[in-house]
């Protein structure tokens, strides 16, 4: 290994088998800590042997991995700014048996791989590590949209055109069997072209701007996928006056996504499917208004799906010449887990859609969360008014106490056996994995986040005490439950402690809302003293408190929606005033 090898936080967080706030707290905790050699104050490089050596003295050698091994031999061979450009020459290596980096030993490390693992898979691990090295500047996809993207559009094995494809993500979540891509920035169009080669497509990408010099002029592909770069101004407005790709309206200066969505029309074959992810605003800015309405009359645009907040995914498809345009058009406020069934359900009932001369009004607003339901006002106030009288509010039967009270706190509790508590990982990567939200636990709901698996990831099972920065505490009941960031789980010995009077203590504590840290640290917390059966019955107490507010929270809620409802339902005569 090259003396000079620098690692970053997430490299030895990695190479140690710890989280990567582990090594934040030996920088902080230990003065001997290896101070950093290059990088940057917030991305910092370490020398390797230092840190190897460092860690050798606390009893935790560890040894490289040959990919790591590899990665950090190429990542000494320069400075990061020309990171892409090596790491491209290793896939050319292995792609074409081109010459690659001039380091012999990590030509021969980087040929091993290969043959004990595969081109295809060695290079992807590269760049995996590329990417987590960069993961602040870098963008892509997350593995779910793209999935998904492939799906809905049945672009797989097909001949797929992604026009700002990044490293490729999109290409190969379609195992396209001819793929056609474009980026801006020469060596990531490279680093794209040569994963898709090493993956058996028939490749061609080129390095250039599209809507400015469009690699792809005149020809056609099968599916058009794309999430291209959002608010760019300097997209060639002025140059491109007159495209004939702008069928549909020339995109306003401030509107380039609209650019891309017809770029990406003008290049697939009549009848052919399109996805594009596009920010939230792009539904109902007014300066886009005419091109949404052009492409609603033609039947271009056939659904705007949410699929988090900020981001939607737009399908559509060219229209076949005769074709007689649809009537209706989906728009929905979903997650992404939901958007394929919600799709599938149109298709096959178009009439559950919007009306397209519905929404060809002064502002062709298509923002799925602002569109007004079809629920008839009336029946929904009606049934908004019997809920609200089923709703039982009553609270506990509470007296005064008397005498000392004595108590212990949560770090006694912790070191007698009474209760265990971990903290879930401080961050999560896109996935399709239900995991609960600090928002979930506040409102008591099932878990709405999502995350990719993970070994180190903590889960909830019956009984445990679930708590977040934010102070809100519930026990969880039903099957295990993956916690997402900023909760931590307080598991109780039910012979010695009672969940719901743990629970009850923690959020008495009432923890700062403006807190910055990512844990509640309870262990300070005070506990009152009780036996079991007492802690039982205060535990009953907590409970119907936490039902009482739980309660006010579902009285409120519906009764805005009565008064919206009962506005709405006496201005269109769907109902009148009663009483005689």
């Amino acid at each position: 290994m090259a003396d000079d090898a620098a690692v970053s936080a997430a490299d030895i967080a990695r190479l140690a088998g710890v989280r990567r706030a582990a090594v934040s707290n030996w920088r902080r905790r230990h003065d001997d800590f290896p101070k950093p050699v290059g990088g940057t104050a917030s991305s910092p490089l370490f020398s390797l042997p230092e840190v190897q050596a460092w860690l050798r003295g606390r009893g935790r050698p560890f040894e490289l991995s040959p990919i790591d091994e590899a990665w950090q031999r190429l990542r000494a061979l320069g400075d990061d700014l020309d990171l892409g450009a090596r790491l491209a020459a290793v896939g050319e290596y292995l792609a074409d048996d081109a010459e690659g980096p001039g380091d012999p030993e990590l030509l021969a490390l980087i040929s091993q791989l290969a043959s004990n693992e595969g081109a295809a898979e060695t290079f992807e691990q590269l760049c995996d590590r590329f990417f987590e090295a960069h993961a602040r500047r870098l963008s892509t996809t997350p593995t779910a949209y793209a999935d998904l993207m492939v799906r809905l559009t049945g672009a797989k094995g097909a001949t797929v055109l992604d026009p700002a494809c990044g490293f490729g993500s999109l290409l190969l979540a379609a195992a396209a069997t001819r793929a056609r891509g474009q980026d801006v920035d020469p060596d990531t169009a490279r680093i794209a072209g040569i994963r898709l080669r090493l993956h058996g497509a028939d490749t061609e990408v080129h390095a250039a701007d599209a809507l400015r010099a469009d690699a792809f002029a005149d020809r056609l592909a099968d599916v058009v996928l794309c999430d291209p770069p959002f608010n760019e101004r300097g997209w060639g407005h002025e140059e491109l006056v007159g495209d004939a790709r702008w069928e549909y309206g020339l995109p306003p200066r401030g509107e380039s996504e609209l650019a891309w969505v017809q770029h990406c029309l003008a290049h697939v074959k009549p009848g052919g499917a399109v996805a594009v992810l596009m920010p939230g605003a792009a539904a109902g800015r007014r300066s886009g208004k005419r091109i949404r309405a052009n492409l609603l009359r033609a039947g271009a645009l056939r659904a705007v799906c949410t699929l988090a907040p900020g981001t939607d995914l737009w399908l559509l498809t060219r229209p076949e010449p005769e074709q007689r345009a649809p009537a209706t058009v989906l728009i929905a406020d979903t997650t992404a887990d939901e958007v394929e069934q919600v799709w599938q359900d149109f298709l096959a009932d178009p009439d559950t859609g919007e009306r397209i001369i519905d929404v060809l009004d002064d502002d062709v607003d298509l923002t799925p969360s602002g569109r007004p339901g079809e629920t008839d006002s009336g029946e929904a106030f009606l049934a908004a008014q019997r809920l609200f009288g089923q709703i039982g509010i009553e609270l506990p039967a509470l007296e005064p106490a008397s005498g000392e009270t004595a108590y212990t706190t949560v770090g006694e509790l912790v070191k007698a056996g009474a209760l265990r508590i971990t903290h879930a990982p401080p961050r999560t990567a896109d996935g399709d994995e239900p995991v609960l939200t600090t928002d979930d636990v506040l409102i008591g709901g099932p878990p709405t986040g999502h995350a990719a698996p993970d070994p180190a990831a903590v889960f909830a099972q019956e009984g445990d005490v679930v708590a977040s920065v934010t102070g809100a505490v519930i026990v969880h009941s039903g099957a295990p439950v993956r916690l997402g960031p900023a909760l931590s789980r307080y598991r109780v010995d039910p012979q010695l402690l009672d969940a719901q009077f743990l629970a009850g203590c923690l959020r008495a504590a009432d923890f700062p809302v403006h807190s910055a840290s990512t844990r509640i640290d309870a262990r300070r917390l005070k506990v009152p003293r009780h036996p079991l059966e007492t802690q039982r019955a205060y535990g009953v107490a907590f409970r119907a408190l936490a039902d009482f507010d739980r309660a006010l929270r579902q009285t409120a809620e519906i009764g805005r929606d009565l008064v919206r409802l009962g506005f709405a339902a006496l201005a269109e005569g769907r109902l009148k005033p009663g009483g005689g």
